[in-house]
C-alpha cells in the first residue's frame, strides 16, 4: 500500500476514570460468557490502579507522540493518529477525525505482537466495521506482523536487561527469565500462529541476551474455567521455579505493549504475591512502551509501506 497519508496505532482501549471501568469491561465481555464475578475481579483490578484508571490510553498516546516526532525528524512527514477497539477514542472516531483532516489512504498498525483471532483478526475485522460507519473513511492498509522485527527483539532485550541488573551480580547468570503472554482458548491458539509467534520472538530476545535460562507462561485468563486455556499459568511457574531452589525470577511481558492493567496487576500484584508466598524475588521487566527502538521500528514500518526517505 504505497503513498500512505497517514498512521494510525490500533490499541485495545481502556477506562480513563473510575466511572468508565465497568461500561468498559461490559463492552469487552460482551458475548464471551464470561462470570459475572470475574468481571467484577477485574474491576477492583482497574479500581486499585492510581485514579482508578488504566495508563493504556496514556502509554499509546505516548507512542503516537514519540513516532510523530520520529517521522517529523526522519520522514516521512506523516500525522499519526490513536483508534481504541473498546473505548475511546473508539477506531469510529479516529476514522472520522481523520476523515475530515483530509486522510485516504493510511497505515494501520496493531499494537499486539502475536497473532490470533482475538489479539489481530479481531482488530482487522473492528477496523472494517469502523469505517463503514463513516463517510469518506480512508482506505486502510495494515503493516505486517513485527513480533522477530529485530528493533522490537532489541527492546524488549534492554528491558529484560534493565530487570537482570536488580539481581545480585553473583547470581545474575543463572536467574530464569520467564516470558508472558495473554493465555487464550486452546481452539484459538490451535488455528493461529500464536504459540509460534511467541516462542519466535522469545527465542530472538534470549539470542541477543545471550541468557540461557528461560521460559514461557501464560498470564491474565479471562474465559470460562470449563474450557482449556493455554499453560503454564504464570503462578504456577513461579511455584515450579520455587521448588527446584530458585530464588530469583524475571518475568518479562513479551505479549504486550505497554504497562497496562493486566501487567501491573497481574504480574506487580498477583504474581508478585504468589513469589513472595514460595520465597522467590519477582524482577518485573517493563514492557516496549515507548523506548526508543520500539518507536523506530514502528517508523521503520511505515516507510516500508511509504516508501519516504530517512
Amino acid at each position: 500500500m504505497s503513498g500512505v497519508d497517514s498512521v494510525l496505532l490500533v490499541a485495545f482501549g481502556g477506562p480513563t476514570a473510575p466511572h468508565e471501568i465497568r461500561p468498559f469491561l461490559e463492552i469487552v465481555t460482551r458475548g464471551r460468557g464470561i462470570p459475572a464475578e470475574r468481571v467484577e475481579e477485574v474491576a477492583h483490578h482497574y479500581e486499585q490502579m492510581p485514579g482508578g484508571r488504566s495508563p493504556l490510553a496514556e502509554l499509546t498516546l505516548a507512542q503516537a507522540r514519540a513516532l510523530q516526532q520520529t517521522l517529523t525528524q526522519r520522514g516521512p512527514t506523516l500525522p499519526v493518529f490513536v483508534g481504541m477497539r473498546n473505548w475511546h477514542p473508539f477506531l469510529y472516531e479516529t476514522l472520522a477525525e481523520m476523515a475530515g483532516k483530509g486522510a485516504r489512504r493510511t497505515l494501520a498498525i496493531i499494537l499486539s505482537p502475536l497473532r490470533t483471532e482475538a489479539s489481530w483478526d479481531r482488530y482487522i475485522q473492528d477496523v472494517a466495521e469502523a469505517r463503514a460507519r463513516v463517510a469518506g473513511a480512508p482506505e486502510v492498509g495494515f503493516a505486517p506482523a513485527w513480533f522477530e522485527n529485530s528493533r522490537f527483539v532489541a527492546a524488549v532485550a534492554d528491558r529484560a536487561r534493565a530487570a537482570l541488573g536488580e539481581v545480585p551480580a553473583d547470581a545474575r547468570a543463572g536467574t530464569p527469565l520467564v516470558f508472558t503472554a495473554h493465555s487464550v482458548p486452546v481452539a484459538m491458539a490451535d488455528v493461529s500462529p500464536y504459540v509460534s509467534d511467541l516462542s519466535a520472538a522469545t527465542r530472538a530476545v534470549v539470542r541477543r541476551l545471550g541468557h540461557t535460562r528461560w521460559s514461557i507462561a501464560y498470564q491474565s485468563r479471562s474465559g470460562s474455567p470449563r474450557q482449556p486455556w493455554l499453560e503454564p499459568d504464570i503462578a504456577d511457574a513461579l511455584r515450579h521455579l520455587a521448588a527446584d531452589g530458585e530464588r530469583h525470577v524475571v518475568v518479562v511481558p513479551i505479549g504486550f505493549v505497554c504497562d497496562h492493567v493486566e501487567v501491573l496487576y497481574d504480574l506487580d500484584v498477583e504474581a508478585r504475591r504468589v513469589a513472595t508466598g514460595v520465597g522467590l524475588e519477582l524482577h518485573r521487566a517493563a514492557a516496549v512502551n515507548d523506548h526508543p527502538e520500539f518507536v523506530a521500528m514502528l517508523a521503520d514500518l511505515v516507510r516500508g509501506v511509504h516508501g519516504g526517505g530517512r
